[in-house]
């Protein structure tokens, strides 16, 4: 029997642990008759399942007779692979033939007698979206880790041009943090900042030990040990289940190899995208086991203003919690003992 579970990152597992809250939010955002939200960005630490959150809202509005989804890579021109990707869907296609919409320019299509090419990628989207409008379809376009690229910037503000248009196209995006942020500072983007960040928690911990009870036909004490093992790490879920399921449903045995699978896989990627400072903060929260603000703050010989701007960076990259009011712990399972050994 095959392994339900993988190690591929953004490939939707055999076995996922859903997250219907904030995927019912977006969905039901999106596809409100009334509209007055076209845009959501999916935050999170790498291996907090983003790509697989937004590959599900993308495959439910695909399902919907109305809808229209395209993906575009972020480090393409996305207003050409926009385009290019409205040309080739056959619903699209149908719209911009019955149209007379003249795409010649762009290579698609011949020139239409009496009809003006359209040499403008933008002006074109917009007269796409027009009829699209008035055909009752609504665009979904997504992309997956968008960064502080020309394309992006171009694109962005393409976007905020559509909406201000009333044009029945929405935006889901997924990004680290840091991306994200560096993004929305430029001048002609802060729009950006009103978009919701949807930033993911950990997985429910009650899910995560049903999926291992039900899949290893394990007790109930065991699938709990190894849920908190994951800490609701989306990446670890999936670790420690393809590991697991390799040897015969005994955990025990791969804690080293899921150890190193975690620092390998993501870990080391994460630590080296932190500064020094992040990285001291980070040392200090790992040797201070009461996880309290103040005795971190202590052990580092720092004060409150000096240590508070890394704890929230910390914080809004997705490593560590600080839901619980005068403290911190890391959200990453097993993060302590990495951050010892690699500082």
């Amino acid at each position: 029997m095959q392994n339900p579970f993988t190690l591929t990152f953004g490939k939707s597992p055999l076995e996922p642990v859903e997250r219907p809250v904030q995927t019912n939010e977006i969905v039901d955002a999106f596809t409100a008759e009334s509209v007055n939200q076209q845009m959501f960005i999916i935050t999170g630490v790498r291996g907090s399942g983003k790509t697989v959150m937004m590959t599900e809202i993308a495959r439910r509005l695909r399902e919907k007779e109305n809808w229209v989804v395209i993906e575009l890579n972020p480090s393409t021109d996305l207003l050409q692979a926009m385009l290019a990707k409205l040309n080739s869907n056959k619903v699209c296609a149908a719209i911009i033939k019955s149209a007379k919409i003249d795409l010649s320019f762009f290579g698609f299509g011949v020139a239409i007698e009496g009809v003006p090419a359209i040499t403008d990628a933008e002006t074109a989207i917009i007269t796409i979206l027009e009829k699209m409008k008035k055909s009752g379809k609504r665009l979904l376009v997504t992309i997956d880790e968008v960064t502080n690229n020309d394309f992006m910037k171009v694109f962005a503000g393409s976007f905020q041009i559509f909406v201000r248009q009333d044009l029945p196209v929405f935006l889901l995006a997924t990004g680290l943090y840091e991306n994200i942020d560096e993004l929305q500072n430029e001048k002609n983007l802060t729009f950006l900042y009103r978009a919701p960040k949807i930033q993911l928690k950990p997985l429910n911990q009650l899910a995560i030990i049903n999926k291992y009870k039900n899949i290893f036909g394990t007790d109930r004490d065991t699938a709990e040990k190894m849920a908190e093992l994951t800490k609701g790490y989306p990446f670890a879920f999936q670790v420690l289940g393809y590991l697991t399921w390799n040897h015969s449903g005994h955990y025990e045995v791969v804690i080293d190899e899921y150890e190193q699978y975690l620092s390998e896989f993501v870990y080391d990627k994460i630590w080296s995208e932190l500064s020094q400072k992040d990285r001291i903060v980070a040392r200090g929260i790992a040797e201070t086991e009461s996880g309290k603000i103040k005795e971190i703050r202590e052990h580092l010989g720092m004060e409150t203003n000096e240590f508070n701007p890394y704890r929230k960076r910390l914080i809004k990259k997705g490593i560590v919690s600080g839901e619980t009011r005068g403290y911190v712990f890391f959200t990453l399972p097993l993060f302590e003992r990495y951050v010892i050994d690699n500082s």
